[in-house]
């Protein structure tokens, strides 16, 4: 007997992701008028997320909590570890020029 495999969402109503994350909606929709989090309005104006949300937000959560980073602070920190992965990403591409 087979079953099916389960498949990700494609993306996360408002809802679903203040239920799984622990933060109030009205929350959700401040982080997302400040750019911290990416989201898509359909044409009724709902926002939906990508599930990759869920990975930021433990990051803005475990910044709030550990360092006591505000909001625009978490922006910050969160657009600079961006940089850096990318960064990183680049130079293992390079073939090494350091020997």
């Amino acid at each position: 007997m087979s079953f099916p495999l389960a498949v990700p969402p494609r993306r996360l109503s408002l809802e679903v992701v203040a239920r799984l994350s622990g933060l109030h909606p009205d929350l959700l929709r401040r982080l997302v008028t400040l750019s911290v989090l990416d989201a898509r309005r359909d044409a009724d104006g709902e926002l939906w997320f990508d599930p990759e949300v869920l990975a930021t937000i433990g990051r803005i959560q475990r910044l709030r909590a550990g360092l006591g980073v505000n909001y625009a602070g978490v922006a910050v920190v969160l657009d600079l570890l961006d940089r850096i992965r990318r960064l990183e990403t680049e130079l293992r591409r390079r073939p090494e020029r350091w020997t």
